[in-house]
């Protein structure tokens, strides 16, 4: 069918045709044109232009560009100047740390110079005070005065009515005691009285006010104090050197030994300023030697006669008080005449001018041929027989 006749066909009365066709034809589909090859230079073109465009633009754009390099360049020059200060203070810094770091380190050397100080001047101050008791200490040895060989019933009372005529006593103190118990000190042994029954004697120690008076208690020494108590008095300082060339070396002695026994057996010698027996200070028992000490020196010479005699049942050993530094610079002199003697020769034979040393003979070779025998001729054998 046409647009018209289906328009016509519903009448033809009713409504004209025209208007009714020109609504279709406007509304007819749109044609399709194939395109040709040719449109890639335009294209092309197309691009150079817009390149161009571009090029144009940023010509025109230089201008902001260029400030910003300047501004990028101030801007370093500020960065510049900043860093400097910062290095600066960083520089700052560092010195600060060294010099923290230096003070430190004196303050270190300050604290260390000041201990060391304080360590020499308290080893200085103790320095001082062991010199000062050492000083005092040896003042207070002159004013005393030590006495031995007392009776185990010796009080403090006994030794002030014997010592006071010679000054005023300024303390006495008993030692060597030797207790009842073990448990018991010697201080409350002292107090007590509880000594040991095999205890025979005891010292003491008589402290005076001046030194003068000490020195005139020495006329008590040999004194009897009790029967068969002859005491020792002597001063304590370490100063008071004993005669050698008066004493006698004593040995072998009996442990339970007293002192009287050993005065008597070597007064016909001669007058005894002293004797000595060495004893142990836990039980008092003699430990087997001892020393008297006589008036003249012509009592020790009578004294060395009694060596090997007996005492107590034992043959004791006297000789001669030898000096130690002596001793040590010759050793050879306290050997007797003869081992002297000896000893030369030997030194003499073994160094002597003539000996010498040879050298080694080389050992002759056996030979190996038979010996013969010898033969005696046959006249001299019948001359024989």
């Amino acid at each position: 069918y046409v647009v018209g006749q289906v328009s016509g066909s519903l009448g033809a009365a009713a409504a004209p045709a025209a208007p009714l066709a020109r609504l279709f034809r406007a509304a007819a589909p749109p044609v399709l044109v194939a395109v040709p090859g040719g449109n890639k230079k335009r294209k092309r073109a197309e691009e150079g232009e817009k390149a161009s465009e571009d090029q144009s633009l940023s010509n025109i754009e230089e201008p902001p560009v260029k400030a910003k390099k300047a501004r990028k360049k101030e801007r370093s020059e500020a960065e510049k100047k900043l860093s400097e200060r910062e290095n600066a203070l960083e520089q700052a810094d560092e010195e600060e740390d060294q010099k923290l770091v230096q003070n430190k380190v004196k303050q270190k050397k300050k604290a260390s110079q000041a201990i060391s100080k304080s360590v020499n001047s308290a080893t200085g101050a103790a320095a001082k005070q062991e010199k000062r008791k050492r000083v005092a200490d040896k003042a207070a040895d002159r004013r005393t005065v030590f006495v031995g060989n007392l009776p185990v019933s010796c009080t403090v009372q006994v030794l002030t009515s014997l010592f006071k005529k010679y000054g005023q006593i300024q303390s006495i103190r008993f030692r060597s005691l030797i207790p009842a118990e073990d448990t018991v000190s010697k201080k409350v042994a002292a107090i007590k009285h509880k000594v040991h029954p095999n205890a025979k004697s005891v010292n003491a120690y008589v402290v005076f006010k001046e030194e003068c008076d000490a020195q005139k208690a020495l006329k008590e020494n040999g004194t009897e104090i009790a029967s068969g108590f002859h005491i020792r008095v002597d001063t304590a300082s370490k100063t008071s050197s004993h005669d050698n060339k008066r004493s006698v070396f004593l040995g072998n002695l009996s442990y339970d030994i007293r002192d009287d026994a050993v005065r008597e057996h070597f007064q016909l010698c001669g007058d005894v300023v002293g004797v000595r027996v060495v004893r142990d200070r836990r039980t008092g028992l003699g430990k087997g030697f001892g020393y008297v000490l006589f008036q003249n020196t012509d009592a020790v010479h009578l004294a060395l006669k009694l060596n090997n005699s007996v005492l107590m049942g034992r043959k004791i050993r006297v000789q001669r008080v030898a000096d130690k530094k002596k001793a040590q610079d010759s050793p050879d002199q306290s050997l007797a005449p003869k081992d002297r003697v000896d000893k030369k020769k030997k030194k003499e034979k073994s160094c002597s001018n003539d000996s010498f040393v040879g050298e080694k003979a080389n050992p002759l070779k056996k030979s190996t041929k038979p010996k013969r025998l010898k033969t005696t001729p046959k006249s001299k054998a019948g001359k024989k027989k």
